[in-house]
């Protein structure tokens, strides 16, 4: 089966788990997202030597939950090809840098200007300038929101998959799409979230897919 039709066509859920399941090569994600084995490069390219991981045989303990407990950012996975390490090295400069200074004009630099975005509730956009648009909303009543580290990465061919926790403030009025506005609680939140990126030959992702528990979210700003 044609990978783009598979993933356009399938549950957002079920994609995640399966594009996951993909590029951490048929390994369980907890021994991908720590030892970072069976990453094999593509026939036609070089892969980065990295003298300081010689291999990839690492003993290592299950994570906490990063939403609480801290994760540093791990070492890149070894064997990377250069352009699956270059695809890693601008998800970091986007989530880290770009989002988390709201620098929108960078945003090309990481997304096609066709780009298109799924979204946790099963949505989807086109196109940069509303992708833009709609990142703007969420500075809007959560204007110190930033992405810190990405616990997990990992990358094979034209995909990626990165988690990461997003923290922030509801102290700004929110949007309530009818035209009113929702007061701030002044809550903060810290949320796990993972997003898959589908990259083209310019090194910039056609395709982005965004995963987080809503729910959690809203209980956390105290909406729900």
């Amino acid at each position: 089966m044609e990978r783009r039709s598979m993933l356009q066509g399938g549950a957002a859920a079920a994609f995640g788990a399966l594009a996951i399941t993909a590029i951490t090569s048929s390994r369980s994600l907890g021994e991908a997202a720590q030892a970072y084995p069976g990453l094999l490069p593509a026939p036609d390219a070089t892969p980065v030597p990295n003298p300081g991981r010689p291999h990839c045989a690492v003993t290592h303990a299950p994570l906490p939950d990063p939403a609480t407990t801290p994760v540093p950012n791990p070492p890149f996975p070894c064997d990377l090809t250069r352009t699956e390490r270059q695809h890693l090295e601008t998800f970091d400069e986007l989530d880290f840098v770009v989002f988390s200074h709201a620098e929108w004009g960078r945003l090309s630099e990481s997304h096609a200007k066709n780009i298109r975005v799924h979204w946790p509730d099963g949505h989807y956009t086109d196109g940069l300038d509303k992708h833009i648009e709609d990142l703007k909303a969420l500075f809007a009543w959560a204007p110190d929101i930033s992405i810190e580290s990405h616990p997990l990465r990992v990358a094979k061919n034209e995909l990626t998959a990165v988690t990461g926790v997003a923290h922030g403030t509801f102290s700004r009025p929110m949007p309530d799409g009818k035209g009113g506005f929702i007061q701030p609680t002044g809550k903060k939140f810290s949320i796990n979230f993972c997003t898959v990126g589908i990259w083209n030959r310019k090194g910039t992702m056609d395709e982005e897919f965004l995963f987080w528990d809503n729910l959690t979210w809203y209980q956390q700003i105290g909406l729900a």
